[in-house]
């Protein structure tokens, strides 16, 4: 049985350590039941304000945006109507930039993953002269701003038939896309233990064998990352296609850009187009949350 003089000493430690405690931590602790849940619930409800104000928006006439606040709607609930829909999907100039915000995004999100995990493995497990130079300099392109390469790549593009060209924007972001993949990539694919790819060498697979029957699959979460980030940084650009685009290869960014000029007569276009705009990029988001979240966190603990 335990005596109380040996309880003594247990009990003085624990005293102490809670003694210790940070004036951050004792709250953190008082306030991590249901009150905190409750503001969250509450701050994430005010910050969808501006999404939900869109959609409603996206759903009135415009007669309706002009004469009342979009709030209205809850007490007049028949101002809703798909009308502004059907006038966007006849309006060709906003259907032919969504079609061609998927040519851009989706090759670019593609490559990128491609190039960079190809890369990030030889970086990684591969030996070859300078490799850890090599690795610095991409290191040193994340710093590289965008807005750097603008002028000398037009020029470029201008001179072999790119410029205003889908091809050519979708170069552009791989290109700007890639230190970034290969960085966070290499440092993934670098915490696979090297006993498992030694017994799938000692199997008899190759390189190339080895890269995509163990190191992709094991990547996946990192490559999820790599596919979201990139696809909502090509999928909302607008500075890059302003310089690279023209008229018939405009992404939606631009097309709504453009439409703004005429805002009084293109309301009931703007809203719809906004809210498809920017609804496209939470369906990806939240259909590989888990696999960003499990991304973000790898390497965070061993």
């Amino acid at each position: 049985m335990t005596t109380q003089a040996e309880r003594l000493p247990e009990t003085a430690a624990a005293d102490g350590a809670k003694a210790r405690q940070s004036l951050g931590s004792r709250l953190v602790e008082r306030v991590s039941g249901g009150a905190i849940s409750v503001f969250l619930v509450i701050v994430g409800l005010f910050w969808l304000v501006p999404t939900i104000g869109l959609l409603i928006s996206s759903l009135r006439s415009p007669q309706d945006l002009s004469a009342s606040g979009w709030w209205q709607v809850f007490s007049k609930p028949s101002q809703l109507t798909f009308s502004s829909y059907d006038k966007l999907l006849q309006n060709s100039d906003i259907t032919s930039s969504i079609l061609n915000t998927v040519l851009i995004t989706v090759p670019a999100t593609l490559l990128v993953i491609v190039i960079g995990a190809l890369a990030g493995y030889a970086f990684a497990w591969m030996e070859f002269p300078g490799r850890d130079w090599w690795f610095m300099g991409v290191v040193g392109l994340l710093v590289v701003p965008v807005q750097v390469a603008l002028i000398p790549i037009a020029e470029l593009f201008g001179k072999i038939g790119l410029f205003g060209n889908i091809f050519g924007v979708v170069l552009f972001h791989t290109g700007f896309g890639l230190p970034f993949a290969v960085f966070l990539l290499r440092n993934f694919f670098a915490e696979i233990p090297r006993e498992l790819l030694e017994a799938a060498r000692l199997d008899g697979a190759g390189e190339l064998r080895l890269f995509a029957r163990v190191v992709m699959p094991l990547g996946g979460p990192a490559i999820a990352s790599l596919g979201i980030f990139q696809f909502l940084w090509v999928w909302n650009d607008m500075l890059i296609a302003l310089v690279f685009t023209n008229a018939d290869s405009q992404p939606i960014t631009v097309a709504l850009q453009t439409q703004m000029r005429a805002f009084a007569d293109n309301v009931d276009v703007l809203a719809p187009g906004a809210f498809i705009s920017m609804v496209i990029p939470l369906i990806v988001f939240f259909a590989f949350q888990r696999q960003f979240v499990s991304g973000v966190m790898a390497g965070a603990v061993k």
